[in-house]
């Protein structure tokens, strides 16, 4: 048996029995611990009580004759230390989670996601609208025990009243719920998910959207002007005076989006070759879009100064043009039938019904991604040199009022 002295003498790496069982191992860098070495169904196994600084001798003995009954009654305390510090595991998991509420998960979801959300307002919509709908009715409840009915709670009310919101809404919900499960916060499966489960409670959005805009007569989509009505329309724009006018007339001219113009630099600019380079960071998809420019764009960006960093700057020094800038310029006009982006739509309406272009040409001009996996396969550039065929016979069109070029039909190929 061993005594407070023989173990005080022990330096060379083994195990030392004392009795009953109970061994000090003494390991190769000199540190001592205690095991019981027991027998349990024919099998051999090894309990670690811990190491000679946090158990005396006698400590240790104590721990063995605690174990010594279990073992004779057929319980493995090897085993049974496995599986209570699983329970603890457990358990300490499932206060945590109990603590983890859906807003907090919610803001920390947010604060890993915004580092690729380059648009303020893209920020703003998801907290605002967390904020208003979901916060009050949900916030406070632990993210792990979040079901569909709470989810449908914070949907119900403005399922057919703000439809739009609603449907970002749950997009958003379910995105926090799935970044709850990725994270461990909650075991069952997204309550708001939509195929298989809420589109059997709710109809369709764009259904919903649709019977909506039929009943009260408005448009569904951005009012787009009638192509027939756009030479008129830019003849009148080009009196207007401001940037902001010239900056509505380029994001014409080049069928861009308000912000893909509004936040343009001088150096994305090649005038020489009339390429535009729009960064994927400014971008709708998260992908570079190259602009092929009419020589009506080049023009008219030759005639503005530069001597700020952004071609269409706005009122405050080092600022570009404010997001209603342009629709503004509508408003003066008289124009409060239509929209900036309408334009777009304008743009795509005239190309596909008035000339010969490919739709892949015009689907590319606009920088919208092709759905047809085979038109995919055969369309592996961004046609480019063709589009700057299409996009001067659109410019020629939309100035065909103010010039003597002619109407473009549907002898025109690319």
């Amino acid at each position: 048996m061993l005594t407070p002295d023989s173990i005080k003498k022990l330096e060379q790496k083994g195990r030392y029995a004392d009795s009953d069982g109970l061994y000090l191992q003494v390991s190769s860098s000199g540190s001592k611990s205690w095991m019981y070495r027991y027998q349990i169904e024919g099998k051999r196994r090894e309990y670690g009580i811990g190491s000679l600084s946090k158990f005396t001798l006698a400590q240790a003995r104590k721990e063995r004759d605690r174990l010594r009954p279990k073992v004779k009654a057929g319980i493995d305390p090897l085993t049974e230390k496995q599986k209570n510090k699983a329970i603890g595991e457990h358990a300490k998991r499932e206060a945590a989670n109990k603590a983890m509420t859906f807003e907090v998960c919610a803001e920390k979801f947010i604060d890993i996601m915004e580092t690729q959300w380059s648009n303020n307002k893209h920020r703003n919509q998801w907290r605002n609208t967390l904020r208003d709908y979901v916060y009050p009715v949900i916030g406070n409840l632990p993210v792990c025990d979040i079901e569909t009915a709470h989810v449908r709670e914070c949907l119900d009310p403005i399922w057919f009243t703000k439809t739009e919101t609603a449907r970002r809404l749950r997009q958003r919900i379910e995105s926090i719920l799935d970044y709850a499960i990725a994270s461990g916060y909650r075991q069952d499966r997204n309550p708001a998910i939509w195929k298989g489960l809420l589109d059997k409670t709710y109809p369709k959005p764009s259904k919903v959207m649709e019977i909506r805009h039929e009943k009260a007569g408005t448009e569904k989509h951005h009012p787009a002007l009638p192509y027939d009505d756009m030479p008129s329309f830019m003849r009148e724009l080009i009196k207007q005076q401001g940037v902001a006018a010239k900056a509505l007339r380029f994001t014409i001219l080049t069928a861009s989006r308000t912000s893909e113009v509004r936040f343009a630099t001088w150096d994305e600019f090649d005038l020489e070759r009339k390429i535009w380079d729009i960064p994927k960071a400014r971008m709708k998809a998260r992908k570079a879009h190259r602009v092929a420019l009419s020589d009506a764009a080049v023009e008219l960006l030759e005639s503005l100064p530069r001597d700020n960093l952004f071609v269409f700057p706005g009122g405050k020094i080092g600022k570009p043009l404010s997001d209603g800038g342009m629709s503004a310029v509508l408003k003066r006009m008289g124009r409060k039938d239509i929209t900036v982006h309408g334009f777009r739509s304008t743009f795509r309406d005239y190309i596909g019904e008035e000339t010969g272009f490919p739709h892949r040409i015009a689907e590319f001009a606009i920088a919208h991604g092709l759905s047809d996996e085979t038109e995919k396969a055969y369309a592996r550039g961004d046609l480019l040199k063709k589009r700057f065929k299409m996009m001067n016979a659109w410019a020629a069109y939309v100035d065909s009022a103010n010039t003597n070029v002619t109407h473009i039909k549907r002898k025109q190929r690319a």
